[in-house]
């Protein structure tokens, strides 16, 4: 873990000054591997990408010069999840004991998607074996609490500010993606945990303002929001925490990771979503219902 003091793990882009009730965080779009990680894993450095929110951190920078602060990680979802508890560990991939209070029996852990990931999407096997607990523990310590702490921090500062705060968990999705029973296939998912993580009156209009854009959205299903939404979200102390899932076939080739033409254009929609989005809390946000619906 020495090589985790050589770079920037994560990195906060600040406005000139926040303007609005709003914090973005984009955990899933880091896109530097540790040439460690690399030789520990069965994968080649393509392959190993499959689980990254490709250039999600990008499609939403614009967040910064319409006032809003966007928290983004270097450290790939491979190498350590932040969207997970903080010891969600399989004791199978490890030589040595975990801790007493690790939780190794969730749903997440037992689909090889834990804190420290045993798979990447398409069921892939990170490993080519076990590696040491401590090496794991460590990465949680250098990283995932220093995360955290800075997005605990961003929330609290905007809640003292404005009265309120509004976290936008930002994430993509594969293309093939489509609501169970259907064939429909959502350009993007707003996730509330089911009307538990933020006012309904919030993701509703966060779904309209998307439509308005000729987008085809739906709410909570397949992804209702992971262990970020669910955990910071506090609708009745005016803690609003909404996920948004974009589909990647909209803007960037799923063999290739290379970016589509159309990149610019929905990171322009984008744009024009946060702002819209900005505004409506800006004129309705003291009236938000306190509990979720």
């Amino acid at each position: 873990m020495g090589e985790v003091a050589e770079w920037d793990v994560f990195e906060v882009l600040e406005p000139a000054s926040q303007r609005i009730p709003f914090v973005f965080n984009s955990p899933h779009s880091g896109r530097y591997y540790p040439q460690t990680f690399l030789e520990q894993s069965r994968l080649d450095s393509h392959s190993i990408r499959r689980s990254e929110d490709h250039f999600v951190d990008e499609l939403f920078q614009a967040a910064t010069h319409l006032g809003a602060p966007l928290l983004r990680a270097h450290f790939p979802r491979a190498f350590l999840d932040v969207n997970r508890e903080p010891y969600e560990l399989d004791p199978r991939m490890f030589d040595g004991v975990l801790p007493a209070h690790a939780n190794i029996s969730s749903m997440r852990v037992a689909g090889g998607l834990g804190t420290v990931p045993r798979l990447v999407a398409e069921n892939m096997e990170i490993y080519r074996s076990r590696f040491p607990v401590e090496e794991a523990l460590a990465r949680i310590e250098a990283i995932y609490k220093p995360y955290h702490a800075t997005l605990r921090k961003l929330i609290a500062r905007t809640h003292v500010q404005f009265g309120m705060a509004v976290l936008v968990d930002c994430h993509s999705m594969p293309g093939n993606v489509h609501l169970p029973g259907s064939g429909q296939r959502p350009d993007f998912i707003i996730g509330d945990r089911y009307g538990t993580s933020a006012a309904a009156e919030l993701s509703r209009v966060a779904v309209e303002l998307l439509e308005g854009l000729g987008y085809a959205v739906t709410r909570n299903k397949p992804y209702a929001g992971g262990f970020i939404t669910e955990h910071y979200g506090r609708p009745t102390r005016g803690l609003h925490a909404l996920q948004i899932e974009i589909n990647r076939s909209l803007y960037v080739d799923e063999s290739t990771l290379v970016k589509k033409s159309g990149f610019a254009a929905l990171a322009t929609d984008l744009a024009t979503f946060v702002a819209a989005l900005a505004s409506h809390v800006e004129d309705y946000g003291a009236y938000l219902p306190l509990a979720a619906e």
